[in-house]
């Protein structure tokens, strides 16, 4: 099945981790993604809107109702005004927590929503993707692109629902509402709201490129982080720890110099924004004791001022804190929208093919194939058969295109020349279900997934009895070492297949493939790990078990394909041969060269 190429794709030359948006972010980008994004949760977003308008409608009531009750009731010492207006401005103010509580609420469900429809879009648009657009985007960035770069926009979306929408309102009717209690002091409210807007676009302004830097040392760091993980045992076997203590301390350098260099922004102009916020309040109480004094102004609307000031400048800092985040968020959308809008390499076709007419008979005719930004092509003019009932196999040095030219036939990549085909059908016209159903490939990198034993088994058939898997198991020799696990088919298996042994994982990768059933098996150097004597009992078994089926074997060893009904030769991405063992050792030269490596001139005979 297409299952077990999971975790194995291609090489390509591209470099892993590679951001090939990290340069240039859509413009628009995160508007178009929360329009399209939040079309589903419109419905919280007008409760949100409906539910911040009332609680800033009633927070800038209050001050007015307090200037009344000092000028009119404390002022005047008739405490029955003050009992009555105390009482009405704290039903105000349990309105406004209400109206708060609700539109925090409802803005975060919105916000939630909207990451996780993200985050599933993104996970089902990788699914779709090649092996190209793997490895053009790598592994780091894409994981980051589904956890960062979402949360930044969760984030983002959060705040501008709970605090950038009230700051509108709370900013131009606290100054209406200014102007209505005093108009020459409204003028140094005037003065000060468009130094700091300046603030704030400034901000803007600088962290724009700051936060692309600090996305991607985000990606350098996932990156670093994930080959030191995978590649544990090789780190020690070779004492490299030093080494990649190293790498992994200039990448966490290089983080945090971004991040230090984004917080100085920040530090900045949040200081100097809260200085003019400061000097604001001070010019209004120098210019209201004046006022007070001279009997044009009274002392409730003084404190009603200050309180409008300070709501109206708490608008523009809180925009502020949003248009700070903004700059991330919209090269994480930028980011986002790049996988999004990505095409796949592979198409499906407008009208697939859902059934096949034969048993599944292969032919590679004429294929050619060149990997993206190479030079040279790793295949030229192939051709090959596959028929039921019939092993044909696959030999060649290092770099011949063996395990290109099988992950070309269950359509991993899209041949460059040539064709395809199974049933006379060719595999660019199939639907990828029934791919998945007729070719099993078993990788030449075994993969297994977190969970059972008995669970990446039924990766090939989620429906298959025990006694399924026992059979399929006992096939692929890995009956004995599964009875001996502690639970059998229950058994924890590590992710990756890390709790098991290299020969324990390719059995129960082969066994896992022989539950699906295919119609063609296509083993990719899938013996490798085994010992002479159970690589000999497997293939006895499979000649067996499969015996109606069409095998493709790619191997390294003379040994595990001598017996092959037909043995294809490549060099140089070439065919140089095709025929039996007895008949390519003796007029093949490259065959025989391969032979000779490996066996005495009598065992090769």
């Amino acid at each position: 099945m297409l299952a077990d190429m999971t975790g194995n794709p291609p090489a390509t030359p591209a470099r892993e981790g590679a951001d090939p948006g990290e340069e240039a972010v859509p413009e628009g980008s995160i508007v178009r993604l929360l329009v399209e994004y939040l079309r589903p949760h419109r419905r919280l977003v007008a409760l949100t809107v409906v539910f911040q308008i009332v609680q800033t409608m009633a927070t800038l009531y209050v001050p007015t109702l307090n200037a009344d009750l000092v000028n009119n009731g404390v002022a005047t010492g008739d405490t029955d005004y003050v009992l009555r207006h105390g009482a009405f401005m704290l039903a105000v103010t349990l309105v406004q927590i209400g109206a708060a509580a609700f539109a925090v609420y409802f803005g975060a469900r919105a916000a939630m929503g909207l990451g996780r429809d993200l985050r599933a879009a993104l996970f089902s648009q990788v699914q779709r993707f090649s092996a190209t657009e793997m490895d053009r985007f790598g592994a780091p960035s894409l994981i980051t692109r589904t956890t960062n770069d979402v949360t930044q926009i969760v984030t983002m979306l959060v705040m501008a629902l709970t605090m950038l929408l009230t700051a509108p309102i709370a900013a131009f009717g606290g100054l209406a509402l200014a102007l209505s209690l005093d108009v020459p002091m409204t003028g140094v409210l005037l003065a000060a709201v468009p130094v700091v807007a300046l603030v704030v676009f400034l901000i803007v302004h600088a962290m724009i490129p700051a936060s692309r830097v600090m996305q991607r040392c985000i990606d350098g760091i996932n990156q670093v982080m994930r080959e030191h993980i995978t590649g544990i045992r090789v780190i020690r076997a070779f004492v490299r720890d030093g080494h990649e203590q190293r790498r992994f301390a200039a990448a966490n350098t290089e983080l945090t110099d971004a991040s230090l260099r984004v917080g100085r922004v920040q530090a900045f102009f949040g200081a100097t924004a809260m200085v003019f916020g400061n000097l604001t309040s001070i010019a209004i109480v120098w210019i209201g004791a004046g006022r007070i004094a001279d009997g044009s102004m009274q002392i409730g609307d003084l404190i009603a001022f200050l309180t409008y000031a300070g709501q109206i400048l708490g608008a523009v800092m809180m925009s502020m804190g949003v248009f700070m985040m903004a700059p991330r968020a919209k090269v994480a959308a930028g980011r986002i929208r790049e996988v999004l809008d990505t095409s796949p390499g592979i198409h499906d076709p407008a009208e697939p093919v859902t059934e096949l007419p034969g048993p599944g008979e292969l032919d590679v005719t004429g294929v050619a194939f060149r990997y993206p930004g190479a030079e040279e092509a790793v295949l030229r003019e192939v051709d090959l058969i596959a028929r039921p009932g019939q092993t044909t196999a696959v030999i060649g040095s290092t770099g011949s295109g063996k395990t290109t030219l099988l992950h070309l036939i269950p359509r991993l990549f899209d041949v460059g020349a040539g064709s395809i085909r199974v049933d006379g059908v060719d595999v660019r016209e199939m639907d990828r279900a029934l791919i998945a159903r007729t070719i099993g490939l078993v990788p030449q990198r075994a993969y297994l997934f977190s969970g059972t034993v008995g669970s990446n088994l039924r990766y090939g058939d989620p429906d298959a009895s025990d006694e399924t898997l026992w059979r399929a198991l006992e096939t692929a020799q890995a009956a004995d070492f599964v009875r001996a696990m502690p639970d059998g088919l229950d058994t924890v298996i590590g992710q990756g297949g890390t709790t098991v042994s290299g020969g324990q994982r390719q059995r129960l990768a082969i066994a896992r493939t022989l539950v699906a059933r295919p119609r063609i098996y296509l083993f990719d150097d899938s013996f490798s790990a085994l010992d002479t004597a159970t690589d000999a009992a497997l293939r006895a078994a499979l000649a067996t078990e499969i015996a109606d089926a069409a095998q493709v074997i790619v191997a390294q060893r003379v040994a595990t394909i001598r017996d092959a009904d037909r043995i294809v030769v490549l060099d140089a991405g070439r065919v140089v041969g095709t025929g039996t063992h007895e008949e390519l050792l003796a007029t093949n030269p490259v065959y025989a060269e391969i032979v000779t490596s490996q066996l005495t001139l009598q065992e090769a005979i």
